[in-house]
C-alpha cells in the first residue's frame, strides 16, 4: 500500500510542488493549510504515515502544532520545513519531537530523503511498540491486522472471551495465525502482564510430556537431576496456550483432563498435589469431534475445552486483508533487514490477493521476507515474488562497450603503451606535472594538423596568441613558417 504523506503549509504554491515531487515517488498526498486543520485530521485517526510541517503558518504555528500533536498522543513521524535554518530553529524542532528537517526550498532529492528517514523512524518504533506488548503479555485484539467481515468477527468474539474466564478453542488451518489470537484473549483479559505461555503438543517427545506439562521432581527418573517446573507452573497466575492439543497422547489427555477440573497438577515424583491458577486456551488445525468418534481424543476433555469456539479463517477468506498484511511485514522486515521497502506496487498485490494460499498467513510472511531480500527497487514488484507469479527477475543490463579511441584521442592510455602519446603518469606510476602534460599535448596537436597553427588553437579551445606564448614558453620546437 502506499504511504501517506501530510503536507501542512499555508503556501498553496509550496504544497503542489512537494505534491509533484511526491507523486512522482508513488505516494499518496493529502494537505493542510494550517496547523489546526492538520490537528483535527491527525487527532480523528487520518491514516497517515509522514507530516510534512512548515513551521512559520499564521495561527497554530508550526512549532505549537508539534507539540500539541505530540501531547495528544500523535505518534507519526514530523519532518519540519523552515525558511530559516538556524541552529536554535532546528534544536527546538527536534526537541518538541521531529524526525527531521529541510530548509526550503529543497532539492527533491533532500524531500524523498527526509521522507524515506521519517518513515524508517515510523517503522522503528511501531516495531519497538510491538515487540515490547508481545514480550510484556500485552497484545490485544486491536494488534492484530485485519479488517475484513471474517476478521472483525473474530476479534468481536475474542474480546467478549477476553473479558471473561471461559476456556476457549482456537480452530482453524495451519498457519492462520492461532497463536496471535490466543495471545489476543490473553493481552484483553484481566490476565495482560502476567505468563503467557505457549506449548505446541505435537512437538513433545512421547517420554516426555508428562514432565514437560507437569514438572518433575529431583531424582523422580533417570536423567532428573534437579527439580524441573512444567509448563503449569510457569504460566501460574497467567494463560496456557496448548497449540495442537488433539496431539496430545490419550494417557495425557486423562491428566490434562483432571490439571483442568481440579485446577491442581501433579508433578512426576511428587507426593502431593500442586495447586495452579491457570486460564487455558487450546488451539487445533484437526477436527476433534472425529478425533472424539475415532477415539483419538476424549470425549469429556473435547467438550470441557470446546466451550467457546473461535474460527480462525483461512487466508483465501479474507483476500482483502492482504495489503495490510504485507504493509505490515515489510515495515517489520524492513527494521530488522536495515532496508528502505516502501510497499508493493498495485499489480503486486493484485497477484498476492490472487494467489491460494495453503500456508495461509505464514507463508505470505515468509513470501514477503524473501521479497524484501530481492528486492533492488523502493516498491516489491511482481518478479520479487518468483514462485508465484512465474516471472523472473530481469538480467542486469551490460554497459554498452564503447569504440575504441582513435590513437591520437587515447590520452589516458597507460604509460609506455603506443597508443598513449600523452601520458599522464611517469615511469615509477606517479602523475606527471601539469607542465609536462600540457606541453606533450600540445606538441602531439602540432603533430597530428601538420603544424597548421590555427587548427592546433581551435581543437585545443584556446586562442592563436595563447597558443604561441605557450609553445615559446614551453620550448617547443614548431616550423612557425607553415603555421597556417
Amino acid at each position: 500500500m502506499a504511504k501517506t504523506v501530510l503536507v501542512v503549509d499555508d503556501d498553496p504554491t509550496q504544497r503542489r510542488l512537494i505534491q509533484a515531487v511526491l507523486d512522482r515517488e508513488g505516494y499518496q498526498v493529502l494537505h493542510a493549510e494550517n496547523g489546526r486543520e492538520a490537528l483535527d485530521r491527525l487527532q480523528q485517526g487520518a491514516n497517515v504515515d509522514v507530516v510534512l510541517l512548515d513551521l512559520v503558518m499564521p495561527g497554530l504555528s508550526g512549532m505549537d502544532t508539534l507539540k500539541e500533536a505530540r501531547a495528544s498522543g500523535v505518534r507519526v513521524p514530523f519532518v519540519v520545513l523552515t525558511a530559516t535554518g538556524g541552529i536554535d530553529t532546528v534544536v527546538k524542532a527536534m526537541q518538541a519531537g521531529a524526525q527531521d528537517f529541510f530548509v526550503k526550498p529543497a532539492s527533491p532529492e533532500r524531500i524523498l530523503i527526509s521522507i524515506r528517514n521519517a518513515l524508517q523512524t515510523g517503522d522503528l518504533v511501531a516495531e519497538v511498540d510491538r515487540l515490547k506488548k508481545h514480550t510484556a503479555g500485552r497484545t490485544g485484539f486491536d494488534d492484530l491486522v485485519g479488517s475484513s467481515p471474517a476478521m472483525t468477527m473474530v476479534k468481536r468474539l475474542g474480546e467478549r472471551a477476553a473479558r471473561s474466564s471461559i476456556p476457549v478453542l482456537i480452530l482453524g488451518e495451519s498457519g492462520v495465525g492461532k497463536e496471535m489470537i490466543a495471545r489476543a484473549v490473553h493481552g484483553d483479559s484481566d490476565r495482560a502482564g502476567r505468563p503467557f505461555v505457549a506449548v505446541n503438543c505435537g512437538a513433545l517427545p512421547a517420554n516426555l510430556v508428562e514432565s514437560i506439562l507437569f514438572g518433575h521432581e529431583k531424582g523422580s527418573f533417570t536423567g532428573a537431576t534437579d527439580k524441573h517446573l512444567g509448563k503449569f507452573q510457569e504460566a501460574n497466575g497467567g494463560s496456557l496456550f496448548l497449540d495442537e492439543v488433539g496431539e496430545l497422547p490419550l494417557d495425557m489427555q486423562v491428566k490434562l483432563l483432571r490439571a483442568l477440573q481440579e485446577r491442581e497438577i501433579d508433578p512426576v515424583g511428587s507426593k502431593r498435589a500442586v495447586k495452579v491458577d491457570v486460564r487455558i486456551i487450546a488451539a487445533t488445525n484437526r477436527d476433534l469431534s472425529n478425533a472424539v468418534a475415532e477415539g483419538r481424543f476424549r470425549e469429556d476433555l473435547f467438550y470441557r475445552l470446546n466451550v467457546f469456539p473461535l474460527e480462525a479463517p483461512a487466508l483465501r477468506e479474507r483476500r482483502e486483508d492482504i495489503p495490510a498484511l504485507v504493509e505490515h511485514f515489510v515495515r517489520r522486515f524492513n527494521v530488522e533487514e536495515g532496508r528502505r521497502i516502501v510497499g508493493a506496487t498495485p499489480e503486486t498485490l493484485a497477484l498476492l490477493q490472487a494467489y491460494d494460499w495453503a500456508g495461509n498467513v505464514r507463508q505470505l510472511e515468509n513470501a514477503v521476507y524473501r521479497a524484501i531480500v530481492l528486492c533492488d527497487g523502493m516498491y516489491l514488484q511482481p518478479h520479487d515474488f518468483p514462485s508465484i507469479s512465474g516471472v523472473a527477475a530481469p538480467m542486469p543490463q551490460a554497459a554498452p562497450r564503447e569504440a575504441a579511441p582513435p590513437p591520437a584521442a587515447s590520452a589516458t592510455a597507460l604509460p609506455g603503451a603506443p597508443d598513449a602519446p600523452v601520458r599522464f603518469l611517469d615511469n615509477a606510476g606517479h602523475l606527471r606535472t601539469l607542465e609536462e602534460v600540457e606541453r606533450d599535448l600540445i606538441q602531439h596537436a602540432i603533430d597530428v594538423y601538420a603544424g597548421h597553427m590555427s587548427e592546433v588553437a581551435r581543437r585545443l579551445g584556446i586562442g592563436r596568441s595563447t597558443l604561441y606564448r605557450k609553445v615559446r614558453e614551453q620550448g617547443i620546437d614548431v616550423d612557425l613558417k607553415d603555421a597556417g
